[in-house]
């Protein structure tokens, strides 16, 4: 079996009226919780993940799931505003925004119940956190234009990518900011990541706050290639035919990719902290990880669940042959901010 070992990203969408001043707002019903969470889990149809397991959720439980979605930093910064006025119960979020909540002091210490079977490189240390969706970082192409994706990164350089081509924006997106992290890993280092990505400039349409919105473009014929996530890319592909997943590879080497899972944690001093324990518990339940292959294309993170479905069995296939690295969540956190700053610099964005 695979061992998931970080997104996404978007504009806000609000599922809810929220207020800013606290007071009337939809916190201060008793029966709700807010959830803020990266983008992907949740369907543009009403058919993904997040919209099985919150419905299942306010059937059992009568509390209804105020949703509230972004990029990642989007919503550690969101958070991070409103720590005098806490708006939100759940966060969830790629690394290396997940650990960057909990430095900001944005998450209470709660073990989810099915905790235990998260693999350890899964969940905080402290107990701040757990994931509560698996996946890892990718690539999409155009399967129409494209008769196979590009093998190697050296291949995106070249002219008829022009304009074709497009990743998210590090430091505000998840999928973005792993762009960095996986250019960093497969050429050997910060500085020759930074050149080949200076290089690649030329082809590039330019900044994106939301990883999911490229996908729509690619399957299109809009861009040829664009960065995104196994999860996400999964799903999306039901209705976009044309959407194809790939990793790139440096030459002579092998596709590499890395873990991003969703991770969840209680937000501190949330309006309704108990109702966010209900919701995080509920996520890591056998059901709902069963139903993350299913319904959601994601990988479960409990060890314990063993997907046999028929969307777990594709996942499997596409991972195989893919060379998995582990970063250093705690070294990307406490210098992202160089590294976007690097990559702006390389990049002149």
């Amino acid at each position: 079996m695979l061992k998931p070992i970080a997104a996404v990203t978007g504009s806000i969408a609000l599922a809810a009226t929220l207020s800013a001043c606290g007071g009337s707002s939809a916190a201060s019903d008793a029966k709700t919780v807010t959830v803020y969470s990266a983008d992907g889990l949740k369907g543009e149809n009403g058919d993904g993940w997040y919209d099985q397991v919150f419905k299942d959720f306010t059937k059992k439980t009568g509390i209804k799931v105020e949703y509230v979605e972004g990029g990642s930093g989007e919503m550690v910064q969101r958070a991070t505003r409103e720590k005098s006025n806490t708006q939100a119960d759940v966060l969830v979020t790629l690394p290396p925004f997940i650990q960057q909540a909990d430095g900001k002091g944005l998450l209470e210490k709660y073990t989810p119940q099915g905790a235990d079977q998260v693999d350890g490189a899964d969940k905080a240390s402290d107990g701040t956190w757990t994931s509560v969706v698996n996946n890892y970082f990718s690539f999409v192409y155009n399967k129409k234009e494209l008769k196979t994706p590009p093998a190697t990164w050296d291949e995106l350089l070249d002219g008829k990518y022009k304009n074709k081509l497009q990743y998210s924006t590090p430091g505000v997106a998840g999928d973005g900011t792993a762009v960095v992290v996986k250019a960093m890993h497969d050429f050997g280092g910060k500085q020759p990541a930074m050149d080949y990505l200076k290089k690649l400039q030329a082809n590039n349409v330019g900044p994106s706050a939301s990883t999911g919105k490229l996908a729509p473009k690619v399957d299109k014929g809009e861009l040829l290639v664009a960065n995104g996530d196994v999860q996400m890319s999964f799903a999306q592909a039901k209705t976009m035919p044309n959407l194809g997943i790939w990793f790139p590879k440096t030459a002579g080497g092998k596709p590499t990719s890395f873990a991003l899972p969703y991770a969840g944690g209680l937000v501190k001093n949330a309006p309704h902290s108990e109702n966010g324990k209900k919701l995080l518990d509920f996520m890591l339940s056998e059901k709902a990880q069963q139903q993350v292959s299913s319904i959601g294309g994601g990988f479960a993170a409990r060890k314990d669940v063993k997907a046999t479905d028929e969307n777990a069995i594709a996942l499997t296939k596409l991972m195989d042959g893919v060379e998995i690295f582990e970063p250093d969540w705690n070294d990307v956190d406490k210098n992202l901010q160089a590294y976007v700053a690097d990559w702006k610099s390389a990049t002149g964005s």
